[in-house]
């Protein structure tokens, strides 16, 4: 599972700085102020969680039930959050927004919440652990 959580992280982190360098240069004159910052958010989420699975994949073994849920729980959360953010906006600048990823973007908040409270969790039994 380490190897899932670096790999995951790394291909987060990737795609973050390429759909950065895509928002900030390719996306500016076809999407407004509001949809930009939107597209900005997805992208920040993503990298903030890019770098929090390479942590976990470094400080955890993912041995137990509660490591590998915090491991899944941030791989979809991103998936979830930060692409259902990104087909929103796109869609929408093109005038066909796909109005069903709306409530997808929530549910990948609630696992990105849920993936920090076993992060805290996990890294309190590390910490305590002799």
């Amino acid at each position: 599972m380490e190897e899932i959580i670096l790999i995951a992280g790394g291909i987060y982190g990737t795609l973050a700085v390429i759909f950065g360098a895509f928002g900030a240069h390719g996306l500016k004159k076809y999407l407004d102020p509001e949809q930009l910052k939107s597209f900005e958010t997805g992208v920040k989420y993503q990298m903030y969680h890019a770098l929090l699975l390479i942590l976990t994949g470094i400080i955890f073994p993912f041995q137990g039930y509660s490591q590998n849920l915090m491991g899944w729980f941030l791989i979809l959360g991103v998936f979830f959050f930060s692409f259902s953010i990104y087909g929103l906006v796109l869609s929408s600048a093109k005038g066909r927004k796909m109005s069903f990823l709306g409530p997808v973007t929530p549910v990948g908040g609630l696992l990105l919440v849920m993936g920090w409270v076993l992060f805290t969790i996990n890294v309190a039994g590390v910490v305590t652990t002799p």
